[in-house]
């Protein structure tokens, strides 16, 4: 049993799933070809490591390497340990031909065959080598992306802004957050990710005291005093651009809807309104006038 593939993550055999995973994200960092431009070394050691991940980070390759099986590269062995089942195929070949045989009674295999529970090693060297599995290689590899989460306000998603993001392995990036996004929408910032891969930011917007959202448009439950909904007249009411005047008209009733035309979300070229629903409020204190002209009404309907 060869421990060739741990010594180059540097993990002894014993090593969890997760010193594994934690091992190779540190150390691919370190010679990803978009930070080591022009070195060789820096290549080969990339491709080094993801055919040792190819293989210690899936639990079935991992057994059957462990039980010599399968050998550093993922070929099968023979009976004797020779390398009977795969024709020499080296993954870290960039256009490597991958025509594989197998011995007598058996037939020869196309590339998604399984061979001996060997099986989806397209997936891992498309994932981990930017897909040369017999088509024409991708100049770089992809790595792991991240999941973030940026929790913002609810007028910041609505305006738009930008926001400083901490990432694990210490850098920061600057999102800026779109004009009128939306709560759960996920941001994708390309390359930013673990060794190339892609930084995935939801958005979480917290709840406004006072507006709701539908869309574009913006929702607003507002109070006014029984004498204005009685006589009519002009109140101010928030909106997400700051406060403006608006008319009541007279005898409004508690629930009566105001539409603000353009007062709402603008997003694509397109403008939301504000719905201002009216609550009538009471007077804190009694009003004798009030009361007996209440009671007069209520008797001449009785």
């Amino acid at each position: 049993m060869s421990d060739e593939l741990y010594t180059t993550l540097g993990v002894g055999k014993t090593a969890s799933d997760d010193e594994i995973r934690k091992a190779y994200r540190r150390l691919v960092k370190t010679c990803h070809p978009d930070t080591n431009p022009n070195d060789k070394r820096a290549e080969e050691r990339f491709k080094a490591l993801g055919r040792a991940y190819a293989i210690l980070g899936d639990p079935d390759k991992r057994k059957r390497y462990d039980r010599g099986l399968i050998d550093a590269d993922g070929n099968e062995r023979g009976p004797q340990g020779f390398g009977g089942g795969f024709g020499g195929f080296d993954p870290g070949r960039a256009g490597a031909r991958r025509t594989y045989h197998r011995s007598a009674g058996h037939r020869s295999a196309g590339p998604n065959a399984e061979f001996g529970g060997f099986a989806g090693f397209d997936d891992v060297l498309s994932d981990l080598f930017g897909g040369r599995t017999g088509r024409r290689a991708n100049a770089r590899a992809r790595g792991e992306d991240l999941k973030l989460t940026v929790s913002v306000d609810f007028l910041e998603a609505v305006k738009g802004g930008k926001r400083r993001v901490g990432l694990p392995d210490g850098r920061h990036l600057d999102v800026t957050i779109p004009a009128g996004i939306e709560n759960g929408r996920v941001l994708r910032l390309k390359g930013q990710g673990m060794a190339g891969g892609d930084a995935l930011i939801e958005v979480q917007v917290r709840p406004h005291e006072g507006f709701r959202r539908d869309g574009l448009d913006i929702h607003l439950d507002h109070s006014i005093p029984l004498d204005l909904a009685i006589a009519g007249g002009r109140v101010t009411v928030p909106t997400i651009d700051g406060p403006v005047a608006v008319t009541v008209p007279p005898w409004t009733s508690s629930g009566r809807t105001l539409r603000l035309k353009g007062r709402g979300i603008g997003q694509g070229g397109r403008q939301g309104d504000q719905l201002v629903r009216l609550e009538i409020l009471l007077p804190d204190r009694a009003d004798e006038t009030l009361q007996r002209w209440a009671r007069d009404r209520v008797k001449a309907t009785a």
